[in-house]
């Protein structure tokens, strides 16, 4: 049974940082694609930063980039988010997923695990 951990959520002002974690167990691939998704209320779930587990380059939605950084985590099946310069429209449920090649798109319709969320609300 594959089950994910996800930590570091919270409140923090706009311009602040805060730094998300997730790890997976009972993922038995070699080959994944593992990052963390967002949803605002009214919103569909979106891809924020995903990264392969063979390298290459992650996948960053256009509105982080420059601002948030995915590592993968020394351990196996673990990834974090480093988010700064965070923005009120940043305020959303973060989700943690791992999975196949469509994750790594950023895209919400693929085979893959998910999280239960971590909170992320930034005040103006």
């Amino acid at each position: 049974q594959v089950q994910l951990q996800e930590s570091g959520g919270g409140s923090v002002q706009s311009g602040g940082s805060l730094r998300l974690s997730c790890t997976a167990s009972g993922y038995t691939h070699d080959s994944y694609c593992m990052g963390w998704f967002r949803q605002a209320p009214g919103k569909e779930r979106e891809g924020v930063a995903v990264s392969y587990s063979l390298g290459g380059s992650p996948y960053y939605a256009d509105s982080v980039k420059g601002r948030f950084t995915i590592a993968q985590g020394n351990a196996k099946n673990t990834v974090t988010l480093q988010m700064n310069s965070l923005k009120p429209e940043d305020s959303a449920i973060y989700y943690c997923a791992i999975g196949g090649l469509r994750l790594c798109s950023g895209r919400t319709d693929g085979e893959g695990y998910w999280g239960q969320g971590t909170q992320v609300t930034v005040s103006s």
